[in-house]
C-alpha cells in the first residue's frame, strides 16, 4: 500500500502524535512529549480524556456492528493506530465489515498503511476532515465503500479540532446529505466544563496548534442536527452505554463518581432515519 503526501515534520508537535503518547504510544517525538508533558505535569488527570474517548469508540463501535446491519465504517481523523481500532472492533464481530481510515498527518498514513496490510477490507486515506468531498470521492474510499448502502461515520474526538469558522457541523451535514437511511453517526467531543481545568487545556491546544474548541452538550447537539440521536444522549463518555466489560469507571456495575476530566469528553451516537 503506498503513502501519499509529504515527510514527517518532527521538529513540529502533531495532534495525533501527542494523542499517541497520552496514549501510552511510542509514535512520538520530544516535540510532542513536550506539549504532552504540559497536560500531565500541569493537568494532571487530563489524561483521562483520552482513555475516556478511545473506551466509549470502542464500545460504539460494537454497539453499531452488533445491532445494525451496517457493516461499512468511516474514521474521519483517526490518528495513530492504537489497541481496538476500528477495524479490530468491528471485525471481530464480523469479519465482512470495510474500514477507510483518514487522517492528514503523514506518520499516521506510514503506521497505519504498516498496521493494514495484510487487511484487505482496510484502506488508509490520506485528506482533511475539513474536506468531506474530497475525501467521499477519494478512489480508495470508492473502491471499500458503497454509499447505496448504510455507512458508519465516526467522528471521534476531532471535530473540537475544527473551528466554528471552518463550519464543523456542515461537514457532519455534507456526510448526512450523501449517505442513505439506516447510517450511523458517532462523535466525541471535548465538552465544555466552565470551569479552570477547560480553560486552561483550551488554552494549551490554541496556542499550540491553533485549534481545539470546547462546545456544550447543546452544541455537541447541534452538530447532529437532522439525526436521530440514541439514547442515552450526549453524555460524558464514560457514561455512554458503560459495561463492565472495558469501561473502568464501571467497577461491578456500580458507577463511580467521574473526575472533572472524565466529565469534559462527551459522546453520542445518531441514526439517519
Amino acid at each position: 500500500m503506498t503513502v501519499e503526501g509529504s515527510s514527517i515534520d518532527s521538529t513540529r508537535p502533531s495532534i495525533a502524535r501527542v494523542y499517541d503518547y497520552l496514549l501510552g504510544g511510542k509514535d512520538n517525538y520530544a516535540v510532542d512529549r513536550e506539549i504532552g508533558d504540559v497536560f500531565l505535569r500541569d493537568l494532571p488527570g487530563s489524561v483521562a480524556i483520552a482513555f475516556a474517548n478511545r473506551a466509549a469508540l470502542t464500545r460504539a463501535i460494537r454497539q453499531i456492528v452488533t445491532t445494525t446491519d451496517v457493516r461499512q465504517f468511516i474514521d474521519l481523523g483517526s490518528g495513530l493506530p492504537t489497541a481496538d481500532n476500528v477495524h479490530q472492533v468491528a471485525q471481530r464481530h464480523a469479519p465482512e465489515s470495510r474500514i477507510v481510515y483518514v487522517d492528514n498527518d503523514p506518520q499516521v498514513l506510514v503506521h497505519g498503511c504498516a498496521l493494514l496490510e495484510q487487511n484487505d477490507r482496510t484502506r488508509v486515506v490520506r485528506a482533511d476532515v475539513r474536506d468531506p468531498e474530497g475525501v467521499r470521492t477519494h478512489p480508495a474510499t470508492l473502491e471499500l465503500i458503497d454509499f447505496d448502502r448504510p455507512v458508519a461515520v465516526v467522528f471521534s474526538a476531532v471535530l473540537h479540532h475544527v473551528n466554528d469558522e471552518e463550519d464543523p457541523a456542515g461537514i457532519v451535514r455534507h456526510w448526512r446529505n450523501h449517505v442513505p437511511s439506516g447510517s450511523h453517526f458517532f462523535v466525541s467531543h471535548f465538552r465544555s466544563g466552565d470551569n479552570p481545568e477547560t480553560a486552561e487545556a483550551e488554552r494549551v491546544l490554541q496556542q499550540t496548534f491553533g485549534r481545539g474548541r470546547w462546545r456544550t452538550d447543546e452544541e455537541i447537539a447541534f452538530l447532529l442536527d437532522g439525526l436521530e440521536i440514541l439514547d442515552p444522549g450526549i453524555v460524558p463518555a464514560p457514561l455512554w452505554r458503560p459495561d463492565t466489560v472495558d469501561n473502568p469507571w464501571s467497577a461491578g456495575g456500580a458507577e463511580r463518581e467521574l473526575s472533572v476530566w472524565e466529565r469534559l469528553i462527551a459522546a453520542g451516537l445518531a441514526r439517519k432515519v
